[in-house]
């Protein structure tokens, strides 16, 4: 979700210079089951437009109508949107709609949080029971300070409290530009993670042939800045050239990252791991549990584009902790 309210941010910011009120809206508890879960944001410009969703669109169009009396007034409300009747989620949403006018020391910070990759803390203050109410609103905790996301917005423990805790963007770096390395940055980047493309100087390749946001680096295997894959990383190394591969490799032997993805079949991965020994002996034993090759869940994928989808399926498994299921043959709820 951190990718989430970093597009809602920088849509405030283009308002701000443009003079336009916004509001942001927060499902703050539910009772049921329903398309998101609490925690999901949307921002809703002054001039109607909305960046992000709280549902699969089924009520954004009350929230909008919800959202005109705090354009007007300023104060913070609540809706709720009862689904059991409407919607086949069967779910009540608790909404927290209030302004969003952050000072832009807290913008400044929300940005320094996002580039040092920093945890990032919501405290949404609410009453499910009020229609319009001063007291409610949200404290974004940046750097260790806590900065109110409306005038009125305040510590108050006589409220009902939601609290979340948001990591740093999660971030893929991919070793490799051909077709397949493409496409799979491009699916990446339309999930919010952020993108780097790591290519050997040899390789014709310019960032115009990437997706925008999709950060393109050209370094040798040896000369690779690994200081900043943390656990919130996966690494996938699909350069199709054997050589390379097993230096990239090598320059990944210390990193930390959740998955290190590799391409092609198993007798290629044995004989890489194989003489990937031979130069790192002493390399941790934990490292391979981190390695995944051949890379993918088992979907029948024949297109760069579905591989695509099999490797970043696998991932989000890895990162969620999920057997992969058939969701018909799953018992109990979706999100359980």
């Amino acid at each position: 979700m951190t990718h989430e309210l970093k597009q809602i941010v920088n849509a405030h910011l283009e308002a701000r210079n443009l003079g336009l009120k916004t509001v942001l809206v927060t499902v703050v508890a539910l009772e049921g089951s329903s398309y998101r879960r609490p925690g999901v944001r949307m921002l809703i410009l002054e001039d109607q437009r909305m960046v992000g969703a709280v549902s699969g669109g089924c009520v954004e169009k009350e929230v909008m109508r919800q959202s005109a009396s705090v354009f007007i007034d300023s104060i913070p409300k609540m809706m709720t949107y009862d689904g059991r009747y409407r919607l086949g989620c069967e779910g009540l949403l608790h909404l927290l709609i209030e302004p969003f006018s952050p000072p832009i020391n807290s913008l400044n910070a929300f940005q320094y949080c996002i580039k040092e990759r920093m945890h990032i803390q919501l405290n949404s203050y609410f009453k499910t029971n009020e229609r319009e109410y001063e007291g409610m609103g949200t404290i974004m905790k940046l750097k260790g300070e806590d900065f109110y996301v409306n005038q009125y917005a305040r510590v108050n423990t006589q409220l009902q409290l939601f609290k979340q805790n948001l990591a740093p963007c999660f971030k893929l770096i991919i070793i490799g530009a051909e077709h397949d390395a493409i496409e799979l940055s491009s699916f990446a980047n339309a999930l919010g993670w952020e993108v780097t493309v790591i290519v050997h100087p040899a390789d014709e390749k310019e960032i115009t042939d990437f997706n925008d946001g999709i950060t393109l680096s050209s370094v040798l295997a040896e000369q690779m800045d690994v200081s900043g894959i943390d656990h919130q990383t996966a690494v996938m190394l699909m350069t199709h050239s054997y050589a390379k591969d097993l230096q990239f490799l090598i320059a990944l032997q210390s990193v930390n990252s959740c998955y290190i993805g590799l391409l092609g079949p198993n007798k290629r991965r044995e004989k890489l791991l194989n003489e990937f020994l031979e130069h790192c002996p002493e390399v941790a034993s934990n490292f391979f549990d981190r390695l995944y090759g051949p890379a993918g869940l088992d979907i029948g994928a024949e297109t760069p584009q579905e591989i695509a989808i099999a490797i970043l399926s696998e991932i989000l498994s890895i990162v969620r902790k999920r057997t992969p299921v058939l969701l018909r043959d799953k018992i109990g709820g979706i999100h359980q």
